[in-house]
């Protein structure tokens, strides 16, 4: 390709993409942007509040930089067909300025407990201050409500007649930017826009005892979700004709695509698939849960530590693939699974260096093998 034509592809590609995506910039003050959320025109998830993790002291130094005069960040929004306006990207801002006023409802509706501020590096005074006490000695003054409810923010807003994909992938950009959220936190805020019943369904497998008992994950795992996303990885992966390494590449992005699918196509979908999920599972745990995804340790004849993403591709992604296709398979799962441990390439650090990426390619085609009758 010449370099003339290289450059002119280039253009009209951006030029596609630009199309996809119509914005308009709107300043509007804080007091409207709150209205909005109170008259229910602006929508800001119940579901993405579990990532809401500014503690007071980042809260208190948001109402800070208000009170100061310093500008804000803009926030994006998504216009809805109906007109209104579904928060893509300012959560921590957005639900700091509603909490602060008593106005942030929970997941079921009801009014979160008010804001209460600390003291800031330049705003010391602000400790304990709160926007309405029957002591006066706490609560800002009219003229600090005025300068919070005044003050200017720029809303970028996603018009209706952008791509639906376009949308989708803007809101996953915007949010992975200096984001502490895991990988699935992240995804579940995506699944959220896209189909929160999803979601839901997903979350509700995840917690099941039939899947707990047999994955055992720590606490902390299942905080950041990945509970969810092992649920998500099984529905993605288990009846998936091209496993290799190429058509894998960068997993995290092929889970979210392919999820975002999973999740417009439900609940179309949901009879087949938590039919091969509650079977594969309830097989599992039937065959020997937990110890079916630890290691099998052949010198002290024992099953130890913890879960493990290989056991999981090999005998949860194998058996979920007989189970799609109607192919008998073993029964004798621990019997199996030693088997499968006892093989000379399983010792030492068998997977010690591989990325995600790799692994599974190798794995989830041997699992379907194995489990095999």
């Amino acid at each position: 390709m010449s370099e003339t034509k290289a450059v002119e592809t280039l253009e009209m590609q951006i030029a596609d993409r630009r199309r996809e995506i119509s914005t308009e910039r709107y300043s509007m003050s804080i007091g409207e942007l709150c209205n909005l959320y109170t008259e229910g025109e602006l929508t800001v998830h119940p579901e993405f509040q579990r990532f809401f993790r500014w503690d007071d002291s980042q809260k208190s130094r948001l109402i800070e930089s208000i009170l100061l005069g310093i500008p804000l960040p803009p926030i994006f929004v998504a216009q809805t067909d109906q007109g209104g306006w579904d928060l893509v990207d300012g959560l921590q801002r957005v639900s700091t300025l509603l909490q602060l006023q008593g106005l942030l409802r929970d997941e079921k509706g009801r009014l979160r407990k008010p804001l209460v501020l600390q003291g800031t590096k330049y705003l010391p005074a602000l400790e304990g201050r709160v926007w309405e006490s029957q002591d006066d000695a706490f609560t800002l003054t009219k003229a600090q409500k005025l300068d919070v409810r005044r003050a200017r923010i720029d809303v970028q807003i996603i018009q209706r007649q952008s791509s639906s994909d376009a949308k989708y992938d803007l809101f996953q950009r915007l949010n992975s930017y200096g984001s502490q959220l895991t990988p699935q936190e992240l995804r579940s805020c995506l699944l959220v826009a896209v189909n929160p019943a999803f979601l839901a369904w997903i979350e509700s497998l995840a917690s099941s005892a039939l899947f707990s008992d047999c994955v055992g994950l720590s606490e902390r795992l299942i905080r950041e979700q990945y509970d969810v996303e092992l649920v998500l990885r099984f529905l993605v992966l288990h009846n998936r004709a091209k496993l290799r390494m190429t058509d894998l590449r960068n997993f995290t992005q092929v889970l979210d695509d392919e999820s975002v699918d999973l999740a417009r196509a439900f609940p179309g979908n949901k009879e087949e698939l938590e039919d091969v999920f509650t079977r594969t599972f309830r097989a599992i745990l039937a065959g020997g849960g937990e110890n079916v995804f630890r290691k099998f340790d052949t010198k002290k004849k024992v099953f130890a530590g913890s879960f493990l993403n290989t056991s999981f591709e090999v005998f949860g992604m194998g058996i979920g693939y007989c189970m799609a296709n109607d192919i008998p398979f073993k029964v004798d799962l621990l019997r199996v699974v030693e088997e499968f441990w006892s093989r000379p390439e399983m010792a030492g650090g068998f997977a010690t260096g591989l990325s995600t990426e790799t692994r599974m390619a190798r794995y989830i085609p041997l699992g379907r093998e194995v489990v095999t009758s």
